[in-house]
């Protein structure tokens, strides 16, 4: 179906609802936690995966069924964090050129691998909200917004004021 993809309630409301347009009350709300990691999750994956859900719990952004996309996240994250060190060498320079069996200079595979990890990554951070651009829409909320009308009407100041 073309068009835009829709947007999550809990992302609408964090970005302060600026479409103003009403929320659908119908939408699965699955409860917000942490999900065990994969078990196939290991190193820069596993760390990655530990670093970001805490984060993505205290917005409001993650439950079970996100497991399959954090995980996917997470692999993405160690493809490129393995094809990143693998281009710098031990002198701390990017090694971006290589030499192929003719003799001939070509562009190292691993800035491929390296790019194609870091497009999956950022894919995967815009759905999550997590990257600048879509961190910028979102709207603090204040303490006393998620009052009822009754509540702030109780608490009102409703007496006169001596001139």
């Amino acid at each position: 179906m073309p068009g835009r993809k829709p947007i999550p309630t809990n992302m609408k409301l964090l970005k302060g609802n600026p479409g103003k347009r009403a929320l659908n009350e119908n939408e699965p709300k699955p409860e917000i936690e942490i999900p065990d990691p994969p078990r196939f999750l290991t190193g820069y994956a596993l760390e990655e995966w530990h670093e970001i859900t805490p984060i993505l719990y205290r917005l409001g952004l993650v439950s079970k069924p996100d497991r399959a996309a954090l995980a996917a996240y997470c692999q993405a994250f160690q493809r490129w964090a393995e094809a990143e060190e693998q281009l710098t060498g031990l002198d701390g320079r990017q090694n971006l050129l290589t030499q192929d069996t003719s003799g001939n200079i070509r562009k190292s595979p691993l800035v491929n691998i390296a790019h194609e990890a870091m497009d999956q990554m950022r894919r995967f951070l815009v759905e999550f909200g997590m990257t600048p651009s879509s961190r910028a829409k979102a709207v603090a909320r204040k303490p006393n917004e998620n009052k009822s009308p009754w509540d702030k009407f109780k608490t009102a100041d409703t007496r006169k004021k001596k001139k």
